[in-house]
Formats: C-alpha cells, sequence, structure tokens
C-alpha cells in the first residue's frame, strides 16, 4: 500500500491493451505494437505537463515473455511518473512480477489524497474471459470496507482489465467479467466509489452505471469498432486518457488520440 500527497486535482493517465512483444518488430493484426506505444508515449510527453500516476490496465504483453514487460516499463519511465500495472488475458501475472521485482509496479492498493485506488487481477488462466477470484472478490470487499470506514477516504476508483459491462458488439458478449453481478454486488455496499476503469475491449467509453462512472480507453494499437456483429477493427487511431480526480468526486476526463500516424492494421483480419 502506497500513499501520496499531491496538488488538486490528482492527474492520472490511463494506458491499456499496449499488447508488446518481447522483440520490438513484434506485430498484431499487421501493427508494429511497440512502434504505435512509442507514438502514444511521444503524444504524451507532448500534451501532459503534469501526470500523478499511470494506470495501466492489461494486456500489457501479447506473448508475456520478461522482455515485452521490460519494454514497457522502458516505454512508460520517458513519461516520469510513477505506474501500477494490472494483468489481462494475454498476460501472466507470474512474470508481470518478474519484470517488477523491487518496484511497486504489483501493488494493489493506492491512496492519493481522499481518494483510494484499487487493482483487480481479473486473469483466468488460458481463457479470454474474465473472472474475479475469491481473494480478489475479498480484496476489493475488505478495502472498500475500510474506505468506507476511513474520514481520510472520500472516494474510491477501481481498477480492472476486463469489461464488467457487457461490451457493445455480439462477438464480445462472452470475453468480458463473468461474475460481474458479484462484483457490482460488493461495490453497490459501498457508497464511495466513484469511478470504474478498465481496458479490454480497446475502445473509447464513458457512461453512467449504477450510479458510478465507466471510463475505457482506447488501446496503444489496434481499435475494436464498436456495434459490430463480428469481429471487426475500426479505424480510429491508437491513444491514452486522462482523468482528473477532485476532492469533492468530481472527475473530468478525455481520451486523446494520436495525431500524424499511419493506421496500418489488418483490417479484413476476422480475430487474433
Amino acid at each position: 500500500m502506497t500513499s501520496l500527497t499531491t496538488r488538486h486535482p490528482i492527474r492520472l493517465l490511463q494506458i491499456t491493451d499496449t499488447h508488446l512483444y518481447g522483440s520490438s518488430s513484434g506485430k498484431l493484426l499487421e501493427i508494429n505494437t511497440q512502434d504505435s506505444m512509442d507514438h502514444v508515449v511521444k503524444s504524451v510527453q507532448k500534451n501532459e505537463e503534469q501526470i500523478d500516476f499511470i494506470l495501466a490496465t492489461g494486456d500489457i504483453a501479447q506473448d508475456a515473455s520478461l522482455e515485452a514487460y521490460n519494454n514497457f516499463m522502458e516505454a512508460i519511465g520517458k513519461l516520469g511518473a510513477p505506474f501500477r500495472w494490472i494483468p489481462g488475458n494475454h498476460d501472466n501475472p507470474d512474470v508481470m512480477a518478474e519484470a517488477a521485482y523491487d518496484t511497486n509496479a504489483c501493488e494493489k492498493l493506492l491512496y492519493i489524497n481522499n481518494w483510494q485506488i484499487l487493482f483487480l487481477d481479473t486473469t483466468v488462466e488460458g481463457r479470454v474471459h474474465g473472472r474475479l477470484a475469491r481473494k480478489e472478490l475479498d480484496f476489493l470487499s475488505e478495502s472498500l470496507a475500510a474506505a468506507e470506514a476511513s474520514k481520510e477516504v472520500n472516494h474510491c476508483l477501481i481498477c480492472l482489465h476486463h469489461n464488467p459491462i457487457k461490451g457493445n458488439a455480439d462477438w464480445m458478449k462472452d470475453i468480458g467479467l463473468h461474475n460481474r453481478l458479484e462484483f457490482f454486488e460488493i461495490v453497490k455496499q459501498n457508497s464511495k466509489v466513484a469511478c470504474i476503469v478498465y481496458g479490454h475491449v480497446h475502445q473509447e467509453l464513458d457512461f453512467q452505471y449504477e450510479g458510478i462512472r465507466c471510463l475505457c480507453t482506447p488501446s496503444t494499437c489496434v481499435q475494436f469498432k464498436p456495434n459490430a456483429t463480428n469481429f471487426t477493427l475500426d479505424e480510429l487511431n491508437p491513444g491514452y486518457r486522462t482523468i482528473q480526480l477532485y476532492e469533492d468526486g468530481s472527475i473530468d476526463s478525455e481520451v486523446i488520440r494520436v495525431s500524424g500516424y499511419t493506421y496500418e492494421a489488418d483490417l479484413n483480419s476476422d480475430g487474433y
């Protein structure tokens, strides 16, 4: 657990679904994921003056190699801000922990000013869909209960990889968080949860669900077209999200996409 005090408002960055390989020449659906990640990092360097913390919400690697995680850490290190990461369905949590040795990257609980930020592992080994194991549900319940009882914590933000709300494309119906009802049963017992942040579906989403702000962020590589019956890539560029957390619980957020970048993914692909 880390406790930090920053300026108000807190300025977070969400980077997600980087799908890096051990080799810098690795490609996902014909897009070089290291190159696209590097473009996102350059965009952040150009646009952002202050970053208090970076949330990396899974599918950090495509091949789950130690080298891929090292590549991510090297790239993110250029931004000069602390980060925490969580695994996605393409990741190996044990290898992530090895790469993060002697750092706080895998830490699951963070306090910044009067906000509590939680990081959940939704991975199921060998599966695309997500599920919160019993220990993760217990961690969520205990952490939120502690926040509820705390006079110093007024608001909570939860980070996970898999979408806890059904995806907006037919082919996504089975790839999200399978025990989302259990998740929301715990969340709704606590009045301080203000925001849920996730990745996985490679889209820009910003909506209210059960009175909670839900934010999903574009991948730093390929994008998935919304409202599609079958697997379909979108032609939108990679990007990242800024999240500003205010003392009163209000939230400002914006997705910023890379400009001047030639998107070269295989738009005819039917999956990956």
